[in-house]
C-alpha cells in the first residue's frame, strides 16, 4: 500500500517531466536570433520551424492519444520522453535549415505524448476536487523549464564555454535520468483508472463524444488557450530583442522572470479554484472561474503597442504571462470531466485539433513582421483570444444553470 502522499510525488515527477518537455522546445526559441542568423532565414522561415514542430505535435497528439488508452502509461510515458530527449540532443548537431526542420518535425511528434500519458495519471491518482491543483502542478513544469533554459543558454551564448548547439545537447540528455528515475519509482500495475467502471456502466462512445457540444466547447477553448501561450513562447525573444531593442542578455534574464510569472499564474490557478470549491462552488464551476480571471489579466495585451523599453512594458507581459498559463490546469481539469473511458484518446484528438489549427500562425505572426517590422499587433490579438473559450463554454458546455453548477458569471 502505498503512502497518501505518494500521489503527490508522482505529480512531483510530472512537473519534472513537463520542465524537460519545455527545456527541449524553448531551446529553440531562446536562441532565434543566432539561429536565424547562422542559417540565414526570414522571419517566415523561422515561422515554419514552429510550423513543422505543431504540426507533427498535431500527429503526436492522434497516435499517443489512442496509445495511452490501451498501453500501459508505465511503458509507454518513458518511451515518449527517451523519444523527444533524443532528437533535441540531435537538433544540436544539424548543419542545415532542413535538417533542423527534420528534428524539429520529430521532436514534435514524440513531446505530443507527454500531454495524455500525463493527464491519464492524474486522472488515475487525484479525486475530482484535487484535479485542477494537481494538473497546475503537472503544468507548471512548463514554466520552471521556460525559466532555466534562458541560464543555460545565457552562460552557453555569452561567453567562451560553448554555444546553441551545446545548449541543444545539454538539455536533450536531461530526459534520459527522468526515464531512469520513472522505472525505479513507477510499478507496471499501478495507475489504473476507472474506465473499466464506467465501461460497466455503458459510458459513452468516441464516436458520440466527439459529435457532443462539451468536445466542441473545449475545442474552441483550447485554440484560444493555445494560441496566447505559444505565440508568447516563440516570438517574446524577437520582440524584446528586435522590436524594443534590448540585448540578448537582458532578454534572457527577462525571459526567466516572465516563466516565474507564468508559474505563479498556473500554480495561483490550482489555489483559487480549491478556496473557490470551498465556498461552495461546484469543482466545474470553480475552473470556470479561475478561466475567465485569467483571460482578463491576457488581454493587457492591448496596452503593448503604446509601451517603450521600461518597467512597465515588462510588469504587463509579466501579468500577461500569469494569466496565460493558469488557464491550462483548467482546460486539463474540464478535459478529464468528460469521459473516463477515453481520458487518452480525448486529449490526443483535442490535441491534434489545436496544433493543426494555430501552427500556422506562427507563419502568418512571421509574415506580418516581416511586412510592418512589428511584433505588436501580433501579440495583442494572441492575448485576446482566450476570451473565446469563455464565449464557448457558456454557449456550448449544456450544464444546467444555477450556482450549484458553477455557471460562469455573467
Amino acid at each position: 500500500m502505498r503512502p497518501h502522499y505518494w500521489k503527490w510525488y508522482v505529480c512531483g515527477l510530472l512537473l519534472l517531466a513537463t520542465t524537460i518537455n519545455y527545456m527541449d522546445r524553448v531551446t529553440l526559441a531562446n536562441a532565434s536570433v543566432r539561429v536565424t542568423a547562422e542559417f540565414g532565414l526570414s522571419e517566415e522561415q523561422y515561422g515554419n520551424l514552429e510550423l513543422i514542430f505543431g504540426w507533427a505535435f498535431a500527429a503526436g497528439s492522434l497516435v499517443f492519444g489512442l496509445l495511452a488508452d490501451r498501453v500501459r502509461v508505465y511503458w509507454l510515458y518513458p518511451v515518449v520522453l527517451a523519444g523527444w530527449s533524443v532528437m533535441g540532443m540531435i537538433s544540436g548537431w544539424t548543419r542545415s535549415y532542413t535538417e533542423l526542420l527534420v528534428c524539429r518535425m520529430l521532436l514534435g511528434f514524440f513531446e505530443a505524448g507527454h500531454w495524455p500519458c500525463a493527464l491519464k495519471t492524474t486522472f488515475a491518482l487525484l479525486d475530482e476536487k484535487d484535479r485542477t491543483m494537481g494538473n497546475s502542478v503537472l503544468q507548471s513544469g512548463a514554466s520552471i523549464g521556460a525559466i532555466v533554459t534562458p541560464q543555460i543558454m545565457k552562460a552557453l551564448l555569452t561567453n567562451d564555454i560553448g554555444s546553441w548547439r551545446n545548449a541543444f545537447v545539454i538539455v536533450g540528455a536531461v530526459g534520459l535520468g527522468w526515464v531512469a528515475v520513472w522505472f525505479v519509482s513507477m510499478r507496471p500495475h499501478e495507475l489504473k483508472t476507472a474506465a473499466v467502471a464506467e465501461k460497466a456502466a455503458g459510458g459513452p462512445r468516441l464516436f458520440d463524444l466527439i459529435l457532443s457540444r462539451r468536445f466542441w466547447a473545449l475545442a474552441l477553448l483550447i485554440t484560444g488557450t493555445q494560441t496566447v501561450w505559444h505565440i508568447y513562447r516563440v516570438w517574446l525573444m524577437k520582440f524584446l530583442q528586435t522590436g524594443r531593442g534590448y540585448s540578448e542578455a537582458a532578454a534572457l534574464n527577462f525571459q526567466s522572470a516572465y516563466y516565474i510569472a507564468t508559474d505563479v499564474g498556473c500554480v495561483l490557478a490550482g489555489v483559487v479554484s480549491i478556496w473557490l470549491a470551498k465556498k461552495g462552488l461546484s469543482a466545474h464551476g470553480a475552473r470556470r472561474w479561475v478561466y475567465a480571471g485569467a483571460c482578463g489579466l491576457t488581454s493587457l495585451s492591448v496596452a503593448l503597442p503604446w509601451l517603450p523599453q521600461g518597467g512597465l512594458l515588462l510588469g504587463v507581459l509579466l501579468i500577461i504571462g500569469g494569466g496565460a498559463l493558469a488557464l491550462f490546469p483548467c482546460y486539463y481539469s474540464f478535459v478529464q470531466e468528460v469521459s473516463a473511458t477515453h481520458v487518452g484518446r480525448i486529449t490526443g484528438l483535442l490535441s491534434m485539433w489545436v496544433w493543426a489549427v494555430t501552427s500556422p500562425l506562427h507563419t502568418l505572426f512571421g509574415w506580418i513582421a516581416d511586412q510592418t517590422h512589428s511584433y505588436d499587433q501580433g501579440l495583442v490579438i494572441a492575448g485576446l483570444t482566450p476570451w473565446l473559450g469563455v464565449i464557448a463554454m457558456k454557449l456550448l458546455w449544456d450544464l444546467p444553470k444555477g450556482r450549484a453548477h458553477g455557471s460562469l458569471p455573467s
